[in-house]
């Protein structure tokens, strides 16, 4: 992330504070979901064409182990590339934005062909 980048955020939490904007979407996706809720997914796949793009660094890839291989191999049926950038954590879009549309480019190509 480049630093103006790194200040754009700085001022909006400096205005707005962490706890809105920095934290409501994790709790929105997370906290009105209950045991029944999840159970309604449970062993379901996603079965359109995907593919998954990560910056090396990014902490989420490495937890709980084995995730990211289960994503492969169980939980999408139609997964096409697993791409992890070097030099980039969680928002790899913002760290190797060359990188990141290179992938998803090459994605909806092959995805066109294949039509």
């Amino acid at each position: 992330m480049r630093n103006s980048e790194l200040d754009v955020y700085t001022q909006e939490f400096k205005r707005t504070g962490f706890q809105g904007g920095g934290l409501n979407w994790y709790r929105c996706t997370t906290g009105g979901l209950n045991r029944y809720d999840l159970e309604l997914f449970s062993g379901r796949t996603i079965d359109v064409p995907s593919c998954f793009i990560s910056g090396i660094a990014y902490w989420a890839r490495f937890r709980p182990a084995g995730a990211l291989e289960q994503m492969q191999h169980k939980a999408r049926t139609k997964m096409q590339n697993v791409h992890i950038i070097e030099g980039a954590g969680h928002w790899v879009q913002q760290e190797q934005p060359e990188q990141v549309t290179r992938f998803i480019i090459d994605f909806l190509k092959h995805l066109n062909s294949s039509i």
